[in-house]
Parts: structure tokens; C-alpha cells; sequence
């Protein structure tokens, strides 16, 4: 990964870079004893409270004694599979509990994460969540304008910072299938012509190279620890259940 956006930009328009998306088998741990329920604020669930947490977004309860952190990058098909897999049990059965926490934190394999990982972020807490479900989800419309040659790309590389990365969403069809999903044209515009919310998500991604030597995505931390040779719901959901959540 480049360490300037610009340069990672200019570097990246061919297919997607996909190369560091997947991982390998599993990882046994021992069992360990049980992990009490915690009640959830009242008139809520845990899945319910999200924050911004440095580079990423939280759900559930800060103080879980079970905390996840997922670096996974939205142009990323096993990043796909996992939330198709994963999300409604893991909020139903781990998060809601009060026993774990999960933080997403985008990250970049292709110009359209940080696009894409932006504008998510921009709309808030409330919508983040459900708009990063819903690109994982339907991965093959999100990245349906990046899998064949666009007219504008190259000019909109030309042009200045500021309208580089609108020019792009609009290019790769970014924009549209956020629109269709409730966003504001407006609130997209706003987000990309400002550089620093898109050269975060790189930030995001370097950190996270630096300190957890991450080579591919899914990459899952837990308590600050990285999960070696899981990136499935499968796995996960048992190293969760080994260590008390269950």
C-alpha cells in the first residue's frame, strides 16, 4: 500500500485489487468459562449503540469483555461472504448479549474502498452500519461499474483533489448505488470534495498495516490480538463461543 493517497490513486486503475482479499484455515483455542450476559441500555439494544472509534465504527457495548475488530475492505468478495454469513447472528447472538463488541474499519485494496469506506463514515452512526451491510451484501452491484473499462476515469484523475473523488463515484457508478440507498446526492458530493474524509480511510488501512502486519482482508483482530487463518463467520463464530460468548 502506497503511503500517499494520490500516488495509491494513480496506481490503481486497473481490475480490482483483489489479490488481498482471503485467508486461510482455522485456528484452535482453548475453551474458556462462560461470559455473563450484560443488559443493554434501556430502551435499546447493544447492536443499537455504535460510535466512531479511531479509524473505524463500533456496535455494541464498549466495555465488552469481547472486542472485534474486522479490517475488511469493501471491493473484498470473502469480506462479502463474511457479512452475508455473519451479520444478523452475530448481532442477534454476540453483540445484543452485551458479551462482545464489533468494530468495522474499512479498509483499502482499490480507490473505490476509500470512496466507498467515505462516504459510509459521513453519514453517521446511525446509517453506517446499515449502509456497509447493505454494500457487502450486494457486492455485485456495488463493484458492477469497476468491472468493465468507464469513459471519464482517466480525465477525472486529472482533475484537482476536490472533485477527483466525486468524479470517480459518479464514474464507477459509487454515487448511484449509494443514492438508491438513501444517501443525498448532496451529502456524497459534500463528503468526497472534502480530501481528508477519503485520505482517512488510507489512513485507516496503514495504521492497521503497520501495527497488525495485515497482508489480506477479512483480517480480524480480538482484544487486540490477530485471529491467525480465519476470515469465515464459521470459524469466528466458534473462537467466539470458545471464549465464553455462548
Amino acid at each position: 500500500m502506497n503511503a500517499s493517497l494520490r500516488i495509491a490513486l494513480l496506481s490503481s486503475l486497473g481490475a480490482l485489487a483483489l489479490a488481498g482479499c482471503g485467508g486461510g484455515a482455522g485456528d484452535p483455542a482453548k475453551e474458556q468459562d462462560v461470559v455473563a450476559k450484560v443488559a443493554p441500555p434501556a430502551g435499546k439494544s447493544w447492536s443499537q449503540v455504535v460510535s466512531f472509534d479511531g479509524d473505524g465504527v463500533v456496535m455494541g457495548n464498549p466495555e465488552a469483555p469481547i472486542k472485534i475488530e474486522e479490517f475488511g475492505a469493501f471491493t473484498c468478495g470473502h469480506c462479502a461472504q463474511f457479512a452475508k454469513d455473519s451479520h444478523e447472528e452475530l448481532k442477534r447472538d454476540f453483540v445484543d448479549t452485551g458479551r462482545v463488541s464489533y468494530k468495522l474499519t474499512p479498509f483499502m485494496l482499490h480507490p473505490i474502498d476509500a470512496i466507498a469506506g467515505a462516504i459510509t463514515k459521513c453519514t453517521g452512526t446511525e446509517r453506517f452500519f446499515p449502509l456497509a451491510d447493505a454494500t457487502f451484501i450486494e457486492h455485485e452491484a456495488f463493484i458492477a461499474g469497476a468491472q468493465k473499462p468507464q469513459p471519464g476515469i482517466e480525465a477525472a484523475m486529472q482533475l484537482p483533489p476536490e472533485q477527483r473523488f466525486v468524479a470517480l463515484a459518479k464514474g464507477w457508478g459509487i454515487d448511484q448505488f449509494y443514492q438508491q440507498r438513501g444517501v443525498p446526492a448532496a451529502t456524497i458530493q459534500a463528503c468526497l470534495s472534502k480530501v481528508d474524509n477519503v485520505a482517512a480511510i488510507e489512513k485507516g488501512t496503514n495504521a492497521g498495516v503497520e501495527k497488525y502486519k495485515i497482508t489480506g482482508t477479512p483480517t480480524f483482530v480480538i482484544n487486540g490480538q490477530v485471529v491467525q487463518g480465519i476470515n469465515t463467520w464459521g470459524p469466528l463464530r466458534d473462537r467466539l463461543r470458545t471464549m465464553g460468548a455462548r
